[in-house]
């Protein structure tokens, strides 16, 4: 038996919500609770544990729900507190918990503590927020924002500038004080009183800021510095999460994952201890961060395919790493992400559905919690955007016109291409249900553009086809329900100087899990699988060659 601790959540498989983009009940073009609540037989069928609802809570949307301005209140669009408890309800009947996304690093500037924050220096809100005089008359330091530009933003009434590590519209707020823990604990214990079933918490490693507020080195574009050594794993992150532990989490039994901007595998053994004082996982970005091997064209931004050698050595050295010593997270694509087949996969016609088995073939076998991202599980792909015009997210928007219309830095082919490769546009596309108008997402005009593929790829055909995607998916989420070997088994690399396949194994009670996976579109050497005597649990293929896999094969072979 795994020495380590068995939980609920390190055997669940969670899939992530994008509640305006999943599935609309009234017409409004939007997404809502009620859509939600609508689809629970579907994921049921799916045969996933959790829910992650990306932010429901009411927003003036500046950054799509990221900028909360009342964390007790539904946001209008989304229907209401009603609305809530009902799906919540449903959903705890279909066997599906519901975890919340906690976005507790800023606020909108449109919540109250902000509006009192703002009025004067002497208000008791004003240290609610992260306030600074003005530098040789100009910002506190050269930070760049996540979304472009400064970091600062300058405020008339008082003469300051406030923190924004994100949008102007998404004030930071300041930890130091322990009034505003008060008010974050004080509100999470609400929902957990509710019944919700834990939280992913946004950007979580972001909440402790270095106090001496030093300038950081200069980026791509010789403007701006870069905040994060200054703002991510800060110097009292860990003493935050600890008293939030204590006041809250360690009161119910619930799922916790933090979102850890610049998190180091050292610092995730920290946040993610087994020891359970913090948080129960964590995400990290090397592999989604990483996987242009800075290619970039600026920041971010690249169009160049991943290579399968760079990734693999990423996800070992964390699946190593993590062994017996913290829990992690497995994920390909969220919100904030390009869709997995066409980023890590290939999402040409005769490729796409193989290769996106092969994909999750690979993350699902190992050692970790899996996330699914909604139309993942049958295979929906990235989005074609012909101008900026077809944008709707505020940081590529942002980005396009800081480096094509400011700067100058970069042509308009060339960020688009970008964005078509890596654009957080690629995840926000509606949900494809069926061949009807509006791929079925909703019967009025959709808050944004449909990807054209629709007609081919919906759950409506996943659901019709036994070779599909999604019943590919079925069976691996009802692989790690019945073998623990799949949650608990040592992880080994295997193979780690191919440059086609990615191979390793599991190991758990003396017997072992061999998995392979072919990521080329050519046949690939691996003899791993010839005379190997034991059952094979999955593969895409249902004929094999000795000696070699086929194009995108995956085999898992339990002996």
């Amino acid at each position: 038996m795994s020495a380590e601790k068995h939980m609920w959540w390190k055997e669940a498989v969670i899939y992530q919500i994008y509640p305006r983009s999943f599935s609309d009940s009234n017409g409004d073009g939007i997404g809502d609770l009620n859509g939600i609540t609508s689809r629970l037989d579907y994921l049921e069928k799916l045969g996933i544990d959790v829910i992650w609802l990306s932010p429901v809570y009411q927003s003036p949307n500046d950054d799509n729900g990221y900028d909360i301005s009342d964390y007790r209140d539904i946001m209008t669009e989304f229907g209401t507190m009603e609305d809530f408890d009902r799906m919540l309800a449903e959903a705890h009947k279909h066997h599906i918990k519901i975890v919340m996304d906690l976005v507790v690093n800023h606020t909108s500037d449109e919540h109250r503590w902000f509006v009192e924050s703002r009025k004067s220096k002497d208000n008791p809100y004003r240290d609610y927020y992260i306030w600074k005089d003005p530098k040789d008359g100009r910002e506190p330091t050269n930070w760049e924002s996540c979304f472009s530009g400064s970091a600062w933003k300058y405020d008339e009434t008082t003469g300051q500038y406030y923190l924004h590590c994100f949008s102007p519209k998404q004030p930071d707020l300041n930890w130091e004080n322990p009034k505003v823990r008060d008010e974050v604990f004080d509100m999470m214990n609400w929902w957990c009183e509710k019944g919700i079933d834990g939280f992913r918490m946004d950007v979580i490693s972001m909440i402790s800021k270095e106090q001496s507020y030093p300038d950081g080195p200069l980026k791509d574009d010789g403007i701006y510095g870069d905040m994060f050594p200054y703002v991510c794993n800060g110097p009292r992150v860990h003493e935050f999460l600890q008293e939030m532990n204590r006041r809250v989490l360690s009161k119910y039994d619930i799922m916790t994952v933090g979102e850890a901007a610049g998190v180091t595998l050292e610092e995730a053994k920290k946040y993610a201890n087994e020891e359970g004082t913090e948080l129960g996982m964590v995400f990290h970005f090397e592999h989604t961060d990483g996987a242009s091997e800075g290619r970039n064209v600026i920041g971010k931004w690249n169009y160049q395919p991943p290579r399968m050698p760079h990734i693999r050595q990423i996800l070992n050295k964390w699946q190593t790493g993590l062994e017996g010593k913290a829990w992690g997270s497995l994920y390909w694509d969220n919100h904030d992400q390009p869709r997995v087949v066409s980023r890590f996969g290939n999402d040409a016609p005769q490729w796409r559905v193989l290769s996106a088995k092969m994909l999750a073939t690979v993350l699902h076998m190992m050692k970790g919690t899996p996330y699914v991202y909604q139309g993942e599980e049958f295979g929906m792909t990235n989005m074609h955007f012909a101008s900026v015009e077809d944008c709707n997210d505020i940081e590529a928007v942002n980005a396009y016109n800081q480096y094509v219309v400011e700067q100058k830095i970069v042509d308009e082919e060339t960020m688009l291409k970008c964005f078509d490769a890596v654009s957080r546009d690629n995840a926000r596309t509606p949900m494809q249900w069926d061949d009807s108008e509006n791929a079925g997402f909703t019967s009025g005009k959709p808050w944004f553009t449909v990807n054209p593929n629709y007609k081919e790829i919906n759950a409506a055909a996943a659901l019709k086809d036994p070779d599909s995607i999604f019943y590919y998916y079925q069976k691996l989420i009802s692989l790690r329900h019945s073998n623990p070997i799949i949650v608990y088994g040592q992880f080994r690399p295997l193979l780690e100087d191919s440059e086609s396949v990615y191979a390793y194994e599991r190991t758990l009670d003396g017997r072992t899990l061999t998995v392979a996976a072919n990521w080329t579109e050519q046949e690939a050497a691996c003899d791993l699988f010839d005379g190997l005597a034991g059952e094979e649990i999955i593969s895409n293929y249902k004929e094999h060659k000795t000696g070699v896999l086929q194009p995108y094969e995956a085999r898992v072979v339990l002996h």
